[in-house]
């Protein structure tokens, strides 16, 4: 089929300037890796086959892409041409074309990708290459046309002749080969440059002095062609991303007071008439229903939250809010909690696996672990389910509409029957029956005359 289209991958390099044991891919922009991004924007081509280049940290990289790619390894980085050849036993008897491109570029979008392939069939090229207008060309290699505006050759900055560094149109390291020419332009790359390298650039001007047409296709955005290779990079890349899903998002009718600093990762689903303040960090798979408000200083991961929640100055790991929930300021829900309809946690409040039914309410400077609780039930300021014993954690259990006394120890495994109480300031270790008071203090003892005995009086 001469209209299929064949995708390379290059993820091969060690990524040295990131400073990191992780493979520069996999380093995240807007909680997504960024050889996700890549696949993201040339899975809908529907390639006819996908080969990533792998190298450092090969098995790292071909475990987190899993079957949506294949792999060929590269085992000594040799530069790009190098590694395209890499994939030459997979795709040397391939027809149509062959799109490349690098696992460090994760702005592109898939419909400048589609646009850029189309507008490659709709010549003659032997291969046209995506270019972009940079303002600060520094570190991209250098388009260098011929009178006639085609397409002579790629010069790599520490190749580049002064005359050639002034140069802004740029290489993205996007590119679009026929096949076959590919493999045998191939072929013919030398390393006799200042790095020693095998740079797949040369194709170009291989392909042009056999007699064949070599194109460009300029993009029209250019914080498409941004690359990461350094974390100063990838900060960048970070908050481009994170502003085209603020956009997306406060077009879908979320509003953001204060988009600039709000940080938002791609995963993150919210409904409309939602009001997120800046300073809120929405982590991993977060979903956030309708008419909810987050204020300042937030921060909820893998977390779901309900309709008509209000998440004051709080943070959520792996937890599940259900509708018309309060919490905060500055309550701690860690994974697996489930607050239910109606709930309200207060300040200075933390959870773990912990239940609480509708209705229930812990307003203060309270720990509300290993518990399963029931509706309507009152958590007094100061109380502490206490479920560790050094070796194992243990649950308790509060019943319906039970009220449970400020400064309260709940030593696990106890269960608190409905409407039944404890007395502030009790530990409780033993069950209390439904309706009973549960009260575990000792006995009050008062000194006289004990103020003029105390040593600052002598």
């Amino acid at each position: 089929m001469t209209n299929q289209v064949n995708v390379i991958i290059l993820a091969a390099g060690m990524g040295s300037r990131m400073k990191s044991e992780i493979p520069k891919v996999l380093h995240e922009v807007a909680g997504k890796a960024m050889i996700d991004w890549v696949l993201d924007a040339v899975t809908p081509i529907q390639p006819n086959q996908l080969i990533t280049v792998i190298g450092t940290g090969a098995e790292r990289v071909a475990d987190h892409m899993g079957d949506h790619s294949k792999f060929v390894l590269q085992k000594q980085q040799l530069g790009t041409g190098h590694a395209v050849r890499q994939t030459e036993d997979e795709l040397k008897n391939e027809d149509g074309v062959t799109l490349i491109m690098s696992g460090d570029t994760p702005m592109f979008q898939a419909d400048t990708l589609k646009d850029f392939i189309q507008a490659h069939k709709q010549t003659n090229n032997a291969v046209t290459v995506l270019t972009a207008i940079a303002d600060d060309p520094t570190g991209y290699g250098r388009i260098v046309r011929a009178d006639d505006n085609t397409v002579l050759k790629i010069v790599e900055q520490k190749d580049a002749s002064v005359t050639e560094r002034r140069i802004q149109e740029i290489n993205t390291g996007v590119y679009i080969f026929d096949n076959h020419l590919l493999f045998e332009s191939l072929k013919q790359v030398t390393n006799d440059n200042a790095q020693g390298e095998y740079y797949l650039p040369d194709t170009l001007d291989i392909l042009r002095k056999s007699g064949h047409h070599i194109g460009a296709h300029v993009l029209k955005d250019f914080s498409e062609s941004m690359g990461v290779n350094d974390r100063v990079a990838l900060a960048k890349a970070n908050a481009v991303m994170r502003q085209r899903i603020n956009h997306r998002l406060m077009t879908q009718g979320v509003e953001l007071v204060d988009p600039d600093n709000t940080y938002i990762d791609a995963t993150v689903v919210i409904g409309k008439d939602t009001i997120i303040e800046g300073g809120v960090s929405l982590l991993g798979q977060t979903s956030i229903g309708h008419d909810t408000v987050i204020t300042q200083g937030s921060r909820l991961k893998d977390s779901t939250v309900g309709n008509e929640v209000v998440i004051t100055a709080s943070h959520l790991e792996e937890a599940v809010v259900d509708n018309r929930v309060t919490i905060g300021p500055y309550a701690h829900l860690r994974p697996q909690s489930h607050l239910a309809d109606d709930v309200h946690i207060g300040n200075f409040v933390e959870t773990k696996q912990a239940t609480l039914g509708k209705g229930s309410k812990a307003g203060h400077l309270s720990y509300v672990g290993n518990v399963e609780m029931g509706q309507d039930v009152n958590v007094g300021a100061g109380t502490i389910f206490v479920n560790y014993d050094g070796v194992n954690k243990f649950t308790s259990v509060v019943g319906d509409h039970a009220f449970i006394g400020s400064n309260t120890k709940i030593v696990a495994p106890v269960h608190i029957g409905t409407q039944a109480i404890t007395a502030a300031g009790s530990t409780i270790t033993n069950d209390v029956p439904e309706k009973a008071m549960g009260i575990a203090r000792s006995k009050q003892m008062n000194k006289d005359n004990f103020w003029s005995r105390m040593p600052h009086k002598k």
